[in-house]
């Protein structure tokens, strides 16, 4: 019910994601997966994970456990009536994740995918946006829209007959749209009021960041209010459950699903406290710091004499490039070190390199989102890094890249 920034960086809260992390080199995958594929409204695939299947069969449960005390005579088929309920309301949820999709394709930010899990849904837009006020509004549309669809669900209660199968569904969602709302109108990360307070503090304080660690402990602090305060709330009675009805399982369960939306809300506030530093240190990872030199040599060149000449320039790379000095390919660090040294005279370096190709070349001055983008869309151990004008600056690396993020995840925000 919140969007994912992840992205992503991602953050894949999520990461997940296509959106750089720590712990590996960014790479595009073909197709995001996350399930089962249901559609692509606006262009923007849309997945039920296989989480959804639980929690759909748990509401079908609990909820036809509430029909068989107000409509006793349905009998079994209160299990049907309870089926097509948790696939409304997760209609529901989908119209909610759908409003922060085109949202952000109004502000022309890139969304990977919409996924209906577990507890609700989550739209994966993968970039920031650039003003605390429209922040402020990508996040506030979903609970809009729970909110007018709670309207709507009202107004349909006026059509038909209370205590009758469409009264009792249409009212169920009713309160359910409005749960949903006010659950996610929390102003706390991975919350959308989260994203809300977010951009207020942005606004007020002039840097996103500032915004993000206040939301981020909020969240923090919301999970702890629900890890204590759902299951006393329902002990007491106060969500309208008389305390002698109250067992030692609906106890135990009470507090599981308190525990399990706690996690879920501390670890969403963590994610993006990380997302969030990893993007202020985004700048800093450039292609030119990066760089490795690299000395030019010609395919026919021994192993052994190539490394020689890399050495006297102090060099940690080699280009292999044709008779008028074109580079055609990048020897892999890799496959020099699996060349035994007795056997580096023999070698030539041709046989170790890996044909360049456009997308493997590189501007030097390219940094932070912009270079993440460039190594996405062409996966490769190196890269060719060259100046404006086409000559050969150095060879960048995908580990150096890998080690750059992951110092940049650690170092601590400002």
């Amino acid at each position: 019910m919140n969007e994912d920034d992840t992205s992503g960086e991602r953050e894949q809260a999520g990461t997940g994601p296509d959106k750089p992390s720590g712990g590996g080199r960014p790479r595009r995958p073909a197709e995001p997966g996350g399930g089962l594929l249901m559609g692509r409204p606006f262009g923007v695939p849309v997945y039920v994970a296989p989480s959804w299947f639980v929690v759909a069969a748990l509401i079908t449960w609990v909820f036809g456990g509430q029909l068989d005390r107000v409509l006793p005579e349905l009998g079994n088929a209160r299990y049907l009536v309870s089926l097509f309920f948790a696939v409304a309301f997760y209609a529901s949820v989908l119209v909610h994740e759908l409003a922060h999709t085109v949202a952000a394709l109004r502000f022309k930010l890139p969304v990977r995918r919409i996924q209906l899990q577990f507890f609700g849904g989550v739209s994966e837009i993968e970039k920031e946006t650039e003003t605390p006020g429209r922040e402020f509004w990508l996040a506030f549309v979903g609970p809009l829209l729970s909110l007018a669809l709670a309207g709507v669900f009202y107004l349909g209660l006026y059509a038909v007959e209370p205590g009758t199968v469409p009264g009792v569904l249409l009212a169920g969602l009713m309160i359910s749209n409005l749960i949903v709302a006010a659950f996610n109108l929390l102003p706390g990360l991975p919350l959308d009021g989260g994203r809300m307070l977010r951009a207020v503090v942005w606004k007020i304080t002039g840097r996103p960041m500032a915004g993000t660690v206040a939301a981020a402990w909020v969240g923090r602090a919301l999970a702890v209010a629900v890890l204590i305060g759902l299951p006393l709330l329902t002990h007491t009675g106060a969500l309208g459950n008389s305390t002698e009805d109250i067992g030692g399982m609906e106890t135990v369960t009470d507090a599981l699903l308190a525990a399990i939306l706690a996690a879920i809300i501390w670890t969403g506030a963590g994610n993006s406290l990380r997302m969030a530093r990893l993007r202020e240190h985004l700048p800093e990872l450039a292609a030119r710091a990066l760089t490795r030199r690299a000395v030019p040599v010609e395919s026919g060149t021994p192993l052994s004499e190539a490394l020689r000449r890399a050495n006297e320039a102090g060099a940690r790379a080699l280009v292999v490039v044709d008779g008028h000095g074109d580079p055609t390919g990048l020897v892999r660090e890799a496959a020099i070190v699996g060349v035994p040294e007795h056997r580096r005279p023999w070698v030539a370096v041709s046989g170790l390199a890996q044909d360049l190709t456009e997308g493997m070349k590189v501007p030097a001055e390219l940094a932070g989102e912009a270079l993440l983008d460039t190594l996405r869309a062409t996966p490769a151990t190196e890269y060719l890094v060259v100046e404006e004008t086409g000559e050969i600056y150095g060879v960048l690396s995908a580990a150096d890249v890998e080690r750059a993020f992951v110092a940049a995840m650690a170092r601590p925000g400002s």
